[in-house]
């Protein structure tokens, strides 16, 4: 039978203080006042006095309440009943239905043996141009997609998650407006997606602790889906509200602050839920797509600038759109050549056509004289822009592909878009071979 423990030395904020020993750092403990039973969490040992954050807030809890270790970490269940439900940052169900206790599983614990991995090599294709494309997704791939407030977001990754070539998506909210929680929950709902997916989502209005929780529990239950052979895609928003919920416990214990008031473990919190990430020999995978803000825009934050070393590339998301200069994919190289012949080509050279139309908008705004090459690439531009940049074109890779050809067709010769013959060939558009 275990102890209870029946003093409490501090309460500060959510985190509360007691005495005792034979005590394991994450260990669930449960927090018994006039309010009712609460589980906490450790979260820090020094000797004798254990640190704990009550997963529900301790508004309520005083000194006299009573504190029973349960010697075992926070779990969170895993089977197909997890399908097209919604919970929060705690595991308990947000969506009204049963509370689920059977294969409970430990969450947080390490990344994967290298030695169970094995090279990515299979595209996540999302039916948008600009990653399908120009930054093609791979799956076991981290990205990032970095982005400030007020930018459509969410709204991407619910056409991910409704798009994706993928088994099982989870969602993992932090920090969400009650309205984009309802959103995704509509929009997954709507168009049929919720049946593959799983939610846990924290709200403004919820403790702050349980944000915390969010990405161990949603890559805690995508590494069982991926063990039983399941491609999974985890799509977490915000990572800087997880970071910033960090950094207040890390306040409320007097920690000595790092760079801009972070705690100074920043990098190593962030890692060890990226390095999830994995393409499981013999078994599923796991891609991780998650939402960072910038403050300010500003790439340099503790946030943006830690994840930036620790993830294969990123996403920016700028005026609605996927910016073309400064998204990147390091791993697209793994696998845009072996979709079609043409997708390298043609990757590269409408990309360089559109820094030649940015300079060329640079150019006309100063006033200079535009020649009929200038509006030649403005032409382009303009459809490029419109037709693969615009977040609402939803195509297949192939049609994208056919769609670049014929833009190239109607704007230039052939002659002037450089591309070796033997794919002019194949792929230029018969009705402006003779262009």
């Amino acid at each position: 039978m275990q102890k209870v423990h029946t003093e409490v030395i501090k309460i500060a904020g959510d985190v509360i203080t007691v005495e005792a020993d034979g005590v394991g750092n994450k260990e669930l403990a449960e927090v018994t006042s006039r309010q009712g039973v609460s589980l906490a969490q450790v979260i820090r040992i020094d000797g004798s006095k254990v640190s704990l954050q009550v997963l529900a807030g301790s508004r309520g809890i005083t000194t006299d309440a009573k504190v029973r270790f349960l010697k075992e970490p926070m779990k969170v269940s895993f089977s197909d009943d997890l399908l097209g439900r919604i919970f929060t940052g705690n595991g308990t169900p947000r969506d009204n239905g049963p509370r689920l206790t059977e294969n409970m599983t430990p969450i947080g614990g390490p990344s994967v043996n290298p030695s169970k991995r094995i090279i990515p090599k299979n595209m996540v294709r999302t039916g948008i141009p600009m990653i399908d494309v120009f930054n093609t997704l791979v799956e076991s791939q981290k990205l990032p997609i970095f982005s400030i407030a007020g930018e459509p977001y969410n709204q991407l990754l619910a056409r991910i998650a409704m798009q994706a070539e993928v088994d099982i998506i989870i969602l993992g909210g932090m920090g969400l407006k009650f309205d984009d929680y309802l959103f995704f929950r509509d929009t997954l709902e709507k168009e049929g997606a919720l049946s593959r997916s799983v939610m846990f989502v924290h709200t403004a209005s919820d403790p702050t602790v349980e944000c915390l929780l969010v990405p161990d529990m949603a890559l805690a239950v995508a590494e069982q889906f991926a063990l039983k052979g399941k491609r999974v895609l985890v799509l977490l928003t915000d990572m800087t509200n997880f970071a910033d919920a960090m950094k207040e416990i890390a306040i409320t214990m007097e920690q000595i602050p790092s760079n801009r008031g972070y705690p100074g473990d920043l990098y190593s919190q962030l890692a060890s839920r990226y390095e999830k990430a994995v393409d499981f020999n013999g078994a599923g995978s796991i891609t991780i797509l998650a939402v960072t803000t910038m403050p300010g825009d500003d790439v340099t934050h503790p946030v943006p600038d830690n994840t930036g070393y620790i993830t294969e590339g990123q996403f920016y998301l700028k005026g609605g759109r996927i910016e073309p200069f400064g998204s990147l994919s390091r791993l697209k190289q793994q696998v845009n050549g072996t979709t079609r012949p043409d997708h390298r080509t043609i990757m590269d050279r409408m990309i360089q056509l559109f820094a030649d139309y940015r300079e060329t908008l640079e150019k006309r705004s100063m006033g200079f004289q535009m020649s009929a090459w200038d509006q030649k690439l403005l032409k382009y531009g303009a459809r490029f822009e419109r037709e693969m940049m615009d977040l609402s074109v939803n195509i297949p890779l192939e049609a994208a592909l056919d769609l670049g050809w014929q833009i190239l067709a109607d704007c230039f010769t052939v002659t002037e878009v450089g591309v070796k013959e033997s794919l002019i060939e194949k792929y230029w558009p018969k009705q402006k071979a003779q262009a």
